[in-house]
C-alpha cells in the first residue's frame, strides 16, 4: 500500500524539484496603475477634459434647464390652462428627448477619444514594458493577474520609464 502512495505522488516530486531548477524571471505589470498615474496618461486625461469642457458645461445648461421646466410644471402645472400645460409638456418632453440624445452622442465621442489617447500610452506602456524585461532579462511579464507579489511588480519602473519620455510631437 506504501509503494502505492509513493508512486502516486512520484510526479509531484518532479514537478516540484524541476521547477526548483527553473530560473526564469516574472514580472507584474498593473494596467489600471499606468493608465491613472502615469504621466501620459494624466497627460491624456487633462486633454480630453479640456476638448469636452465645452460640451459638457452645455450638458449641465441643459440639465439645469430640464430641472426648472420640470419644477415649474409640477408648481404651477394645477393652474396653468389646459393648453397651456399641454404646451410646455410638449416642450418639456422634446427638450428631455433632445438632451438623451446629446447626452448620448456625448458619451460616444467621449469614449471613442478615451480609447484613442489610451492606445497611445498602452502602445507607450508596451514598449517600455518590452524594454525593461530585455535589460532586466525578464522571460514573462504579466499584464493580468489576480494577484501579485510587490517583488515582481514592475509597475514603478514603466511609470518612471514613461514618465522619463517626452511626449510625442513636443
Amino acid at each position: 500500500m506504501k509503494k502505492l502512495h509513493i508512486f502516486a505522488l512520484l510526479p509531484l516530486f518532479v514537478l516540484a524539484a524541476g521547477a526548483a531548477h527553473a530560473e526564469g524571471k516574472i514580472g507584474f505589470v498593473n494596467l489600471d496603475r499606468i493608465l491613472r498615474d502615469a504621466a501620459p496618461a494624466v497627460r491624456a486625461q487633462k486633454k480630453i477634459e479640456a476638448e469636452f469642457s465645452k460640451r459638457d458645461q452645455e450638458m449641465q445648461k441643459l440639465t439645469d434647464q430640464l430641472k426648472r421646466m420640470q419644477d415649474n410644471l409640477e408648481r404651477n402645472g394645477m393652474t396653468m390652462s389646459e393648453s397651456d400645460r399641454q404646451r410646455r409638456e410638449r416642450e418639456f418632453a422634446e427638450l428631455t428627448r433632445d438632451f438623451q440624445r446629446k447626452q448620448r452622442e456625448f458619451r460616444e465621442d467621449l469614449n471613442q477619444r478615451r480609447n484613442e489617447e489610451l492606445a497611445g500610452v498602452l502602445d507607450r506602456a508596451n514598449r517600455a514594458v518590452r524594454q525593461i524585461a530585455e535589460q532586466e532579462k525578464f522571460d514573462i511579464v504579466f499584464q493580468e493577474a489576480v494577484f501579485a507579489s510587490p517583488r515582481i511588480d514592475i509597475t514603478d519602473k514603466v511609470i518612471k520609464a514613461l514618465d522619463d519620455t517626452k511626449p510625442a510631437g513636443k
